[in-house]
């Protein structure tokens, strides 16, 4: 299976994914709790002709500077809002497993994926440390093995309950007064160490089957579930060698682990800064990074690119034919700014299909579809 070209999404992190970002003039910190922003932000990148929108999320607050922390929305409720007014962009909101039930996280991802008819994704992640512990008051902080054990049976589960309705289990016969044919609906009776669940869910499949799955492989953990469940696997390198190392590497155990690496794609991170000028974009980071603390700046944790949406376009370029990555996820430092540059990308105009045929993906079958198992009574 061929991939569909280069893949090229934007994570949208509030005003930004530095943590100082909220002070500057333009960064709209004041709407930051509107539809309006974010409407306006995703409708911006759409027009760009990016291919999709990561939209992070978490339990805890986020660091904005010295002293003060940031509150956020919640990802796929922004992702919901955003959905009718869009119409081509991936929409691939964070959503933690290590305190949800994966029941609620099927039905509202699929309820997204009908929303926006069929560009709808996951990024699955998991909370870490006291505080996310403390805030649900259920079980204590976990290692990180065992909370990515928990992540690749919260996956199969909400993949299960995604197939538990067949395509046409909706039937809708007025003269008989049905409007669903039970025989096509299914339990999943899925018991693992974390959960039994037993099904079905109360949505229908939706309109990809299986909206797409993303992971981390920042790990080893998190890694291995990566390469079992995910559609789209996000990497971190500190350059084009390293990258195309890793996806190497990803792509070595995909095949040995039974899956076509075609069928997945691995996106590097790219944080980025635009400006009007590559020395604009620089001293513009070196005020954020005297806001953010006056003594250490953050150190990047992947690529950076310091410039312009022409040099960005060479950079993009650089790592297409390094076979570095398949896509580029861009994480600005600063969004209003960035997503006001992007325009000048000059991307191809984005396809209507959904987020799964842009990939190249098909959409799967139900995996109960064939089952002679009898209906929920």
């Amino acid at each position: 299976m061929a991939h569909s070209g280069f893949f090229l999404a934007v994570e949208a992190a509030g005003t930004g994914a530095h943590p100082a970002s909220w002070r500057r003039a333009d960064s709209r910190a004041e709407d930051l709790f509107t539809g309006r922003y974010w409407v306006e932000v995703i409708v911006a990148a759409e027009q760009a002709g990016l291919d999709a929108v990561f939209l992070p999320d978490s339990f805890g607050l986020q660091p904005g500077g010295p002293g003060t922390t940031r509150g956020r929305l919640d990802a796929v409720a922004i992702a919901a809002r955003v959905a009718a007014a869009t119409h081509r962009v991936g929409l691939i909101p964070q959503a933690p497993v290590t305190h949800t039930e994966p029941f609620h996280l099927a039905k509202a991802i699929q309820s997204l994926d009908f929303a926006a008819l069929g560009r709808a994704g996951w990024e699955v992640t998991v909370s870490e440390g006291d505080e996310q512990a403390r805030a649900f008051g259920r079980k204590p902080a976990q290692a990180a093995p065992a909370l990515w054990h928990e992540a690749d049976e919260a996956i199969e589960v909400v993949t299960r309950l995604w197939d538990s309705w067949e395509d046409d289990a909706e039937i809708r016969d007025v003269s008989t007064g049905r409007f669903i044919d039970r025989d096509k609906l299914h339990y999943i009776d899925f018991i693992g160490d974390n959960f039994a669940v037993k099904g079905p869910s109360i949505t229908p499949r939706s309109p990809q089957g299986r909206p797409i799955v993303a992971v981390r492989a920042d790990g080893a953990a998190d890694a291995e579930v990566a390469l079992r469940r995910a559609d789209l696997i996000r990497i971190s390198a500190d350059d084009l060698d390293a990258a195309r190392a890793r996806r190497t590497g990803l792509r070595a155990a995909l095949a040995a682990a039974g899956r076509d690496p075609d069928s997945v794609h691995v996106l590097l991170d790219l944080d980025i800064h635009l400006a009007d000028s590559t020395d604009a974009a620089h001293a513009e980071l070196r005020t954020l990074d005297s806001w953010a603390d006056p003594v250490v700046a953050p150190a990047p944790s992947t690529l950076r690119h310091l410039g312009t949406a022409e040099t960005l376009r060479e950079v993009l370029a650089a790592v297409d034919s390094a076979e570095a990555a398949d896509g580029v996820v861009l994480r600005p430092l600063a969004l209003p700014a960035a997503v006001r540059q992007l325009s000048a990308l000059d991307q191809k105009p984005l396809s209507t299909s959904t987020l799964r045929a842009r990939l190249g993906l098909p959409r799967p079958a139900g995996r109960y579809a064939t089952s002679t198992e009898g209906p929920p009574s």
